[in-house]
């Protein structure tokens, strides 16, 4: 397991070297002076060098590469020039709301995800089948965006059930949290759902096939003990790495929903960054995302080693 570890967050180091020279990048990518475009069009030739000495842009590139990794090894990702404090603390502020936003539709994904996939593999080829993939590519073809518009159309001005928008933290209101984070989740989860639903039924109707599932069968074992007993978890590989995808298109996912929701997450810090110009937090809160998906893989990579044994001793 040791070995297996070590090549994973050696994978892994290298994933995040080549985001963080991205994330460098990115303010020399955008045409035009970055300073003077954050100031409007009335700022002085004074105020936009004040600005570029602020962000380190009167530096030469290699001194601005190196002074970037330094303040990336202490944990500084630099000052927001909108919020004018720093964007590590920004980016810690904001974390608990998208990854509770994600785990929440990830949760709703999952679990209605697999067990529309085994539904399908059971009834191979007849109508519960049909309808089951059908419904998943409907399914992955609407836009976050669209969907999250429709719910609120639907559940918070016609019919009142549920608010439009806005975040309660956990702490203060469990239920009021609940309430607000119904819908932004469903909007994330419902996308992903048909995504896993059509691997878990991939992998389930290989599964079913296998001498061993046949033989269950002819011992007379209940149809549901074959299907979650022994059937499931040899099939579980594939669908651990799609719940690994899916959790970084959720991540993603959450800035357009967070947009549309009114909710404080990362995803709209970065919106947010992009429409005001403010190149330090959008140059961190890219490589924070990296990070926490690099994070939820290595542990989906860690739970291939717990389900099956022989992935360590590939």
């Amino acid at each position: 397991m040791g070995h297996f570890l070590i090549r994973r967050l050696a994978g892994a180091f290298l994933v995040l070297v080549l985001v963080s020279l991205m994330s460098f990048a990115l303010i020399w990518l955008v045409p035009g002076d970055p300073a003077a475009a954050f100031l409007d069009a009335s700022a002085t030739p004074e105020q936009v060098a004040k600005l570029r000495s602020a962000l380190g842009l009167d530096l030469s590139l290699p001194q601005q590469m190196f002074g970037w990794y330094g303040r990336i090894l202490s944990g500084d990702l630099g000052q927001s020039i909108l919020l004018n404090r720093s964007v590590t603390a920004a980016l810690i502020e904001r974390l608990p709301v998208t990854l509770s936003l994600a785990a929440l539709a990830l949760a709703f994904a999952v679990f209605f995800g697999v067990a529309a996939g085994i539904i399908a593999a059971v009834n191979h080829n007849r109508w519960p089948d049909q309808a089951v993939m059908t419904t998943a590519l409907l399914g992955l073809s609407v836009p976050d965006f669209w969907l999250g518009l429709v719910m609120v159309l639907v559940f918070a001005v016609s019919l009142g059930w549920l608010p439009s928008g806005g975040f309660t933290p956990f702490l203060e209101s469990p239920s009021q949290w609940l309430r607000g984070m119904v819908l932004p989740a469903l909007t994330l989860g419902l996308v992903q759902v048909g995504f896993i639903a059509r691997m878990a039924r991939a992998s389930m109707l290989d599964t079913l096939s296998q001498d061993y599932v046949r033989t269950a069968d002819a011992k007379g074992l209940a149809k549901l003990h074959v299907v979650l007993r022994h059937a499931l978890p040899n099939a579980m590989i594939p669908i651990l790495t799609v719940i690994g995808i899916v959790s970084g298109a959720l991540l993603g996912g959450a800035v357009i929903v967070e947009q549309v929701f009114s909710i404080p997450g990362v995803g709209r810090l970065i919106v947010g960054a992009i429409a005001s110009r403010d190149f330090p937090v959008l140059q961190g809160g890219l490589l924070f995302l990296a990070v926490v998906y690099l994070a939820i893989n290595l542990v989906v990579d860690i739970l291939y080693a717990v389900v099956d044994p022989r992935v360590r001793l590939a």
